[in-house]
């Protein structure tokens, strides 16, 4: 059926929901690249190299160069732990609720997009299917006022129409795949943090002792 016929012939036989489509995909991928990179930039550090070398900091006291060490990873593991050594003789309280707060701003800052994402996958296959349902309507009104050639008709608009349910789907299955990983990567950075808030409320602990 489209044999012989361009890129662009096929996109328009899908008619106005290939647009939509269009537009959710550079969307997806737009944000998809730039979560990526981000997240990259946010991991270039291991937590447990970092919190090797705050512990031996401040075994020796050496405050200044724990927060010098914090400022120049960029982690969210390391605002949380430079919330919490930021301030002064803190109570226990104290400590554990600055972290818990920067816990939760970098939490957000990690799902900033995501869910542009994820909705894009649950909801492209629906307009590929609302784009293909409206094209075999188009194709039944044809065949309608077709006479003998309705069946030729009928079977060009729904393969037309049928474009649009693929596009669906090639949208959706990226954006699926994409926000699972990026749920994963959050609950990875998440477990970071939980850890090192741990470990930092365990080295007060014994200092305070």
């Amino acid at each position: 059926m489209f044999k012989g016929n361009t890129f662009w012939q096929i996109f328009q036989a899908g008619g106005f929901t290939m647009y939509i489509l269009l537009f959710c995909s550079v969307l997806s991928l737009a944000v998809i690249v730039e979560r990526i990179i981000y997240y990259r930039k946010r991991s270039r550090r291991r937590r447990a190299e970092f919190m090797l070398t705050i512990r031996e900091a401040l075994e020796k006291g050496n405050t200044k160069k724990v927060i010098d060490v914090c400022k120049n990873t960029d982690t969210p593991f390391a605002n949380v732990v430079s919330a919490g050594l930021s301030l002064q003789n803190p109570t226990e309280r104290e400590l554990s609720s600055a972290m818990e707060r920067e816990m939760t701003i970098e939490t957000v800052r990690l799902e900033k997009f995501t869910a542009i994402v994820g909705t894009i996958g649950g909801i492209a296959v629906y307009i590929g299917l609302f784009g293909t349902v409206l094209g075999i309507i188009r194709a039944f009104e044809d065949i309608s006022m077709g006479g003998i050639k309705g069946t030729n008709v009928i079977i060009g608009g729904i393969s037309e129409a049928l474009v649009c349910t693929a596009t669906g789907l090639l949208v959706a299955i990226p954006a699926v795949v994409a926000y699972n990983y990026f749920i994963k990567r959050i609950d990875n950075f998440v477990t970071d943090m939980e850890l090192c808030a741990s470990e930092i409320k365990d080295l007060k602990g014994l200092k305070q002792k």
